[in-house]
């Protein structure tokens, strides 16, 4: 009789085994179609951005380089209302060059490729937030049913801020150091875009700390007494951060960047004490039902 009832929990065992097992690969398949659909849209981004190439190249990746680009006529109106000698910029004194025979191909496939993503990002969300929806309960969608939306505004808003700000200071004051005058500065396609693009980019990832932040606290990773306490620490940490995303080393630039992370880590500390407040919220709804 034992040796019956053991078979039969062996049985049960196994087949529990093999739903989870079937479970696991559905769940393989379902990332499998989501990576699939990504890679579709960024292949139709790619190939838009690939009709109008001359305009992507000439106005925006090139942009950063023109003296009439919009940040530097800013520089100057700002320099002349405010007298201030310097501020306008008047030279970027570097020429770009090609050193290899498929340089410049492989510059249109990788810049097409970067400007696909970057206008692929809201859809790549929404397929990062299909994959996630089915494990989320009934309150925890409702209170992350914006994910995309405020996730997809942070990302703009930083890559905007890269792009006109971060870039143009950073090339401006890399292009202007000189130690000699023997030396020309003759800048690899590659190396340009590289900068451009990670700078861009990166600026958009770090604007994207308040969904970090809000993601941690409903884990109960991250509260907001611990963000406050942790101000100087973060202070420290954040300035790092601009110092890394800008490679100038000069102050102004070090605070234009640094001042909306400041800005984003507040705002962040507010979206962990919302989260905190909900949380509360239910805990004291929950023992009172009781």
């Amino acid at each position: 009789m034992s040796q019956s009832n053991e078979l039969i929990k062996a049985i049960k065992n196994k087949g529990k085994s093999i739903e989870a097992e079937m479970s696991f690969f559905d769940h393989l398949e379902v990332l499998r179609w989501h990576i699939i659909r990504s890679v579709i849209a960024v292949a139709v981004f790619a190939t838009l951005a690939f009709t109008f190439y001359d305009f992507i190249f000439e106005d925006i990746i090139l942009g950063p380089k023109q003296l009439d680009f919009w940040t530097y006529r800013m520089m100057c109106k700002v320099g002349a209302a405010l007298s201030i000698d310097g501020f306008c910029v008047e030279k970027i004194p570097f020429n770009l060059i090609n050193t290899e025979v498929a340089g410049q191909f492989m510059l249109q496939i990788n810049s097409c490729l970067l400007i696909a993503v970057a206008l692929g990002f809201p859809y790549l969300l929404f397929e990062v937030w299909l994959f996630i929806k089915p494990a989320l309960t009934a309150v925890e969608r409702k209170s992350a049913s914006g994910f995309v939306v405020y996730a997809w505004i942070l990302f703009i808003i930083g890559a905007l801020f890269g792009y006109y700000i971060v870039v143009p200071l950073s090339i401006n004051f890399l292009a202007n150091v000189s130690l000699s005058d023997m030396i020309t500065n003759q800048i690899t396609i590659d190396s340009y875009l590289s900068t451009v693009a990670t700078l861009t980019l990166g600026c958009g990832v770090v604007f994207l700390l308040p969904i970090l932040i809000f993601v941690l606290s409903k884990l109960g990773l991250m509260t907001p007494a611990f963000m406050r306490a942790s101000r100087r620490y973060a202070t420290v940490v954040i300035l790092i951060i601009a110092a890394i995303i800008t490679p100038t080393s000069d102050v102004i630039t070090l605070l234009t960047v640094s001042a909306p992370m400041f800005i984003l880590y507040e705002l962040s500390i507010m979206v962990s004490a919302n989260v905190k407040k909900q949380k509360d919220k239910a805990e004291k709804e929950f023992y009172n039902k009781k």
